[in-house]
């Protein structure tokens, strides 16, 4: 029997915070961090407190104290995967969600799921006139989700970069596409990915775009992060959600959501 997109959906993993300290600074909770962890960095600095079952930052340098925890547990061995990129970290707003401009501080990428924090992302779902996809398959490199497959172009966003500026970089920069051809991306949604993972607590916004692509258009990479493109009819990637990585997944079920592929 072919799979479903329900059923694909219905096996998402669900975020459980059991076992885990919320972590503040000042009246702000900015994400989720392991026992461990906290006793860690409660161990090397007197910024870090454990009250009450809450772990607590208070610096008058939060930054660099933020900076100085992640550069301990990146020695340690338990923060891998080091990118020399700055992620915005962001106080949640009066209705408890976070207001992308005002910036607390700025943090390592590779940092943000020991310590919960939320992150955002753009993923692109390229489409053919056909209605065929653009998929990729992650490099065997990646430091994460190595070798599985994904949209056509996605990745992070770094501080000080609009969403729409950042799938226009990534389009470039994973599958070739010029920018003078992106009159046809379109902002279709945010969808809130939130999951416990063995580095941490995986918290990150997806700004999900849809592309339509020429009919002869043909991706080439150019930054070394992905090993493979295929173009998939929506039974092909259906049948092959699984082996997507799990933000990638949702966000191309949601577009063959969009265009009415619920099974094949």
């Amino acid at each position: 029997m072919m799979p479903t997109i329900a059923h694909y959906l219905a096996q998402q993993p669900v975020f459980n915070p059991a076992g885990l300290l919320p972590f503040y600074l000042g009246s702000n909770q900015l994400g989720w961090v392991e026992p461990e962890i906290a006793s860690i960095l409660c161990s090397q600095t007197q910024d870090w407190k454990i009250n009450q079952q809450t772990l607590y930052l208070d610096s008058p340098q939060p930054a660099q104290a933020m900076y100085q925890a992640a550069k301990i547990l990146q020695q340690q061995g338990l923060i891998q995967g080091w990118r020399n990129e700055q992620y915005g970290v962001y106080a949640p707003n009066s209705n408890s969600a976070a207001d992308f401009t005002q910036p607390l501080l700025a943090l390592e990428r590779a940092a943000f799921r020991r310590f919960g924090l939320l992150s955002r992302a753009v993923h692109i779902n390229g489409y053919y006139p056909d209605g065929s996809l653009c998929i990729a398959r992650r490099a065997k490199t990646k430091s994460i989700d190595p070798d599985r497959l994904d949209n056509m172009a996605a990745g992070g966003i770094p501080l000080g970069e609009d969403p729409r500026d950042c799938a226009i970089r990534e389009l470039f920069e994973e599958a070739g596409f010029k920018s003078q051809f992106s009159n046809t991306l379109v902002l279709q949604e945010t969808i809130l990915m939130q999951r416990n993972e063995i580095d941490g607590t995986h918290r990150e916004l997806l700004y999900c775009f849809d592309l339509a692509l020429p009919a002869d258009f043909i991706p080439h990479n150019q930054d070394g992060e992905v090993g493979a493109f295929y173009r998939m009819s929506p039974a092909q990637a259906i049948n092959d959600l699984s082996q997507m990585t799990w933000d990638a997944g949702v966000v191309t079920a949601r577009f063959l959501q969009r265009q009415q592929f619920q099974c094949l």
